[in-house]
């Protein structure tokens, strides 16, 4: 790509102890791609530092947000709850995120993750924030509760979307992109054969690295600099050049996060 247009990694976990090693080669990997923009999701408190500290180092390149992710919903979620509000209103945040709902791991808190993804939802609205869903074998239980909290000023992310059409359809209808990556590459990924009949205005790109490696890299770990082998299979998928990928998923990112 001659002069590369600027390409978005809407999720990706930088702070991860698998980049503890090379962080920094890494990063300037992606940024020699072409890959420029980084938004971070939060996991709990335990990540918030190591958060702060990335964006130091990289002011213009990594964006933050800030939520509990459904996974880290324990018997605690009120202090974890009480720690994202305390950030959210100290400094600026680009989204409250990644929050939802998993049950592919542990159904034991459902109750405690529906709690704590209404709770930041409204938060995200009281801010004027986006959202970042993260969904796992959770599909009815998600759309139950944005179909609760829908309003004109809630918007996001369904992050690492994995659904049907119908699920897809269905997450545009509540203001919500669909992130796409790694898994658009996967033979079983399913998602490569509807994506075309969803317009590119309601995709943005995302690796949510350490995770997820596309193809060719699958079960190893994945890196920003990789979102290059999901822009070429989306220009595949919806038949135009890499170049309007990078700028028509970038230009929704910018919708999404207001930078």
């Amino acid at each position: 790509m001659n002069s590369t247009p600027i390409i978005t990694d809407t999720h990706t976990h930088l702070y991860s102890e698998e980049f503890d090693q090379d962080r920094d080669e890494m990063i300037q990997r992606a940024i020699n791609a072409g890959v420029t923009r980084f938004f971070i999701p939060a996991i709990d408190a335990a990540a918030t530092q190591s958060m702060y500290d990335l964006e130091k180092n990289y002011p213009d390149n990594v964006f933050l947000m800030m939520g509990l992710h459904p996974t880290y919903v324990k018997d605690n979620y009120e202090d974890e709850l009480k720690h994202v509000e305390t950030e959210l209103a100290k400094r600026k945040f680009y989204a409250v995120g990644e929050i939802g709902i998993d049950l592919y791991w542990d159904k034991t808190h459902l109750k405690e993750q529906q709690i704590a993804f209404r709770r930041q939802i409204q938060l995200a609205k009281e801010y004027k924030l986006p959202i970042v869903i993260h969904c796992r074998e959770a599909f009815d239980e998600i759309f139950e509760i944005l179909e609760e909290e829908k309003s004109e000023d809630l918007f996001g992310i369904f992050h690492c979307f994995s659904g049907t059409l119908v699920h897809a359809q269905q997450a545009i209808s509540y203001n919500m992109k669909l992130g796409i990556g790694g898994v658009v590459t996967f033979k079983n990924g399913k998602i490569d054969q509807f994506l075309n009949q969803i317009e590119l205005k309601h995709i943005v790109l995302e690796t949510d690295s350490p995770y997820l490696a596309p193809i060719p890299y699958r079960g190893k770990r994945n890196e920003s600099s990789y979102l290059v082998n999901v822009i070429t299979k989306l220009a595949e998928i919806y038949a135009v050049s890499v170049e309007e990928i990078a700028t028509i998923t970038t230009q929704n990112s910018k919708d999404v996060f207001g930078i």
